[in-house]
């Protein structure tokens, strides 16, 4: 048996470097291979420095090697650690999912104000609307998406996708979605650092095969700190979409949010803001409104930040039933609550269509860490 060093790279290129996309071949991890009759010797790099990092690149570079090319071979792998004291800075870059044509940011200031909600059943809505949508659960400390489309006991499958095993997103009611809660157990705390939160959530973007999509929903957490700046490192954000109830107290949070993406050296539009729980009407008294938080707080503050009212939702308990039970309202036809939902998509999309004839792309953000301190740049 004679061993041909394009096989080992062929056989190499399968295996792809977590959470980037690309194979060890492709990203340049492979320094060298070198034959010698039965022995195989593989130089390899990795940014990765803790032992368990090293022990997996080993064991699947001789898994490969045995499977696809020779079982017999006797093969030693060399990992070495890049030194990060070659680098002069940490820039972490991002790039364009394949297939994908709008990314839409979902995002609040405050939590509570169901964004998770908004974003479920704008998908659904798209989905009837015949748009091909994915979401993305980006809320890695309190997922909920798999619940809310009742595939919470489903698990991602994976697919060979031209030579590279990738995770299937699961599917339900015509939206593709992967989140963190199809790989926890539903009483697992998630107690994560923002870089390890970060890495599985290019996993999902970068190492899943979304497939050709029209929007992909990314449903992000509240606040403005590591997995947001990371998504827009990661990703080009098309637009992004602020969701807030009426009170002093969520707007001051969402005002938070909405100056985030407009941040000069982050510049993600704002399509504009959805304001939930609007209103209450008792189900015995249909013709009333009590504004429970307030009357048209974010619509006002639409106007005073000149973005766009995108539509109001009442507080109802069906919402919330619809949600718990893995039936987004929005899948009820003909209901009141399916046409607010269709109103602000509508708006939604009206809006996406003037931004990108009126704006360029939008870039991937680059983050550079530099002395223990960071700058956002474009």
């Amino acid at each position: 048996m004679k061993l041909n060093k394009q096989d080992i790279y062929n056989a190499l290129d399968t295996i792809t470097v977590p959470g980037e996309g690309k194979s060890l071949v492709e990203s340049k991890a492979i320094k060298n291979v070198v034959i010698f009759g039965l022995e195989v010797i593989v130089e390899v790099t990795i940014s990765n420095p803790t032992l368990q990092a090293k022990k997996k690149v080993e064991v699947e570079i001789m898994k490969v090697i045995h499977d696809k090319v020779y079982q017999k071979a006797d093969v030693k792998v060399n990992v070495k650690v890049e030194a990060s004291e070659k680098i002069p800075t940490n820039t972490i870059s991002g790039k364009k999912i394949d297939g994908v044509q709008n990314i839409i940011a979902i995002a609040s200031g405050k939590g509570g104000v169901g964004k998770s909600t908004v974003t479920a059943n704008l998908a659904v809505t798209l989905s009837k609307m015949g748009f091909k949508v994915g979401v993305l659960d980006a809320d890695v400390y309190g997922p909920s998406m798999p619940i809310m489309f009742d595939v919470a006991e489903a698990r991602p499958l994976a697919r060979n996708v031209d030579g590279r095993s990738k995770m299937v997103p699961v599917e339900n009611y015509g939206v593709k979605m992967l989140s963190l809660g199809f790989f926890t157990q539903p009483n697992q705390a998630v107690i994560w650092r923002g870089a390890m939160a970060s890495k599985a959530l290019n996993q999902m973007i970068f190492d899943a095969d979304w497939g050709e999509l029209d929007f992909m929903l990314i449903d992000l957490p509240p606040g403005t700190g590591d997995i947001h700046l990371s998504i827009v490192q990661a990703i080009p954000i098309t637009g992004a979409v602020i969701v807030s109830t009426p009170q002093n107290i969520a707007l001051a949070d969402a005002k938070k949010g909405v100056a985030m993406f407009q941040q000069e050296n982050i510049n993600v539009p704002v399509l504009g803001i959805v304001e939930n729980m609007s209103y209450f009407t008792p189900a015995e008294l249909p013709d009333n409104k009590y504004y429970i938080f307030g009357k048209d707080g974010a619509k006002n503050l639409a106007q005073d930040i000149d973005t766009t009212f995108l539509g109001e939702i009442p507080l109802v308990q069906s919402i919330r039933e619809a949600g718990d039970a893995g039936h987004p309202v929005a899948l009820q036809d003909g209901t009141q609550l399916e046409n607010a939902f269709i109103e602000i998509t509508k708006n939604m999309v009206s809006q996406l269509v003037q931004r990108n004839k009126d704006l360029p792309p939008t870039e991937i953000v680059k983050i550079t860490t530099m002395a223990g301190c960071s700058a956002v740049k474009s």
